[in-house]
């Protein structure tokens, strides 16, 4: 049997079962009655919410189909690029920056603005190459509990 991959979100490079080629999905390597992938349900925050109910792999093999993604949430760009070859939108060093996937695992990037002493999250942002990814180092963010702040604030840890 094959070593599992961690839990994180992956693309499925050959289609897994019933999930085709190419979609975003959630890899859970523990648990009963085994490991499975789960789709994402909805978006909020430009993150997204993966369904309760997965579906177990076929076989342990099919780990080989899932191509690790980096983890969603705030990045800082490394190195100047540009989007696509088409040279549409350029990301500058330092950017603050947050990471997000469509379904078809696409890579969005996100700009995060400043609205008085608010951090606002756009809904819109720029789809990317995967090659670009490498240019994105993570940021830590500290997560408050839902009950425990305002939905006005958001806190970035350095």
């Amino acid at each position: 049997m094959p070593k599992l991959p961690p839990c994180g979100i992956y693309r499925t490079i050959e289609a897994i079962g019933s999930v085709p080629k190419g979609r975003l999905v959630f890899f859970h390597n523990h648990g009963e009655p085994g490991p499975g992938i789960y789709l994402p349900e909805k978006w909020i925050g430009n993150k997204a919410v993966f369904s309760t109910r997965g579906l177990l792999l076929p076989s342990p093999e099919d780990t080989a189909k899932l191509l690790p993604l980096p983890r969603e949430g705030f990045y800082r760009v490394t190195r100047q690029f540009h989007c696509c070859p088409k040279k549409c939108r350029v990301f500058a060093v330092d950017t603050l920056v947050q990471l997000g996937y469509d379904w078809a695992a696409t890579p969005i990037l996100f700009e995060p603005e400043w609205m008085g002493a608010v951090l606002r999250l756009p809904e819109e942002g720029t789809r990317i190459q995967d090659e670009s990814l490498a240019f994105l180092a993570p940021l830590f963010v500290r997560e408050a509990s839902i009950e425990n702040s305002s939905t006005d604030e958001l806190l970035i840890a350095h």
